[in-house]
């Protein structure tokens, strides 16, 4: 091997490389190149596909989310770290559901994670509120494939279709907790992403329509047909948009509040059902 390719492939060459195509975070990712792949030219390879673009989490085949590894494929739309309030949320609704005391063995709650993409919102939840019946469910077959490695190893079930019609008829009137992630990016700012999601995820799991709210509005117009009494809609939004999320909810019939994290920089809306 020559000095050019050694340097190359080593940590620091790695990262001087990294940090040079702007790579915040350099020394990390070269570190986590290293580990996932062996082999100079391979290394090489991985290190020139990060440079040009392509997701971290694309070229390792796993994403870090809520202290799980998630196993993600080319093409799949990348797991946030300001996602982990909706999980948060929803393990904290689960947690306190007065209703959990009343099932018997033979009944589990019902957690539906609608737009699932890789399945992570899905697969954290059920890591940490075990004994659970859940759905997962994305129109996307590559996404679907994927998540039902991840779902699938904490006993969940996936399901491939546009929104509601993917989820099967037996979990209508049961559900306990919706978790949803849909696209809610404008269509005009779309070409203002960074480049990763531009070029890599697949324009349906990012664009939400004219003012980005297009699918929250699919999604609470039915939701409560597919709720248990008193059960909860809880959906990713951005901080700008959060209040219109909220009316949308209100409309269709849901007592709501909003839900913000500093530290994830995230924002959730929650729907309360009418507990009838």
């Amino acid at each position: 091997m020559s000095a050019t390719e050694f340097h190359v492939v080593s940590p620091l060459g790695i990262a001087e490389r990294l940090r040079s195509a702007g790579c915040v975070f350099a020394e990390e990712e070269a570190r986590l190149l290293l580990a996932a792949v062996s082999g100079p030219a391979e290394i090489a390879a991985a290190v020139e596909q990060r440079v040009a673009g392509y997701p971290l989490e694309h070229i390792l085949g796993w994403a870090e989310f809520c202290g799980l590894r998630i196993e993600l494929d080319a093409g799949v739309f990348v797991p946030r770290r300001r996602t982990g309030l909706l999980v948060n949320e929803a393990v904290a609704l689960l947690s306190a559901d007065p209703e959990r005391e009343h099932l018997d063995g033979a009944e589990q709650p019902v957690v539906v994670d609608l737009c699932c993409g890789s399945g992570a919102v899905g697969a954290a939840i059920a890591f940490r509120i075990p004994g659970l019946e859940l759905h997962a469910a994305d129109i996307d077959p590559a996404a679907v494939a994927c998540a039902r490695r991840n779902i699938g190893r904490v006993g969940g079930d996936v399901h491939q279709g546009d929104l509601f019609e993917a989820l099967p008829p037996a979990v209508r009137g049961r559900i306990s907790v919706m978790a949803v992630n849909a696209p809610y990016v404008p269509t005009g700012a779309i070409d203002s992403m960074p480049h990763e999601a531009r070029e890599h995820e697949p324009l349906w799991s990012l664009d939400g329509g004219t003012d980005g709210l297009e699918f929250h509005r699919r999604v609470a117009a039915e939701a409560s047909e597919w709720l248990r009494p008193g059960g909860h809609l809880v959906i990713e939004t951005s901080q700008r948009q959060a209040g219109r999320t909220s009316s949308i909810l209100a409309h269709a019939g849901f007592a709501v509040r909003t839900v913000r994290s500093e530290k994830l920089d995230g924002t959730v809306v929650v729907g309360h059902a009418r507990p009838y």
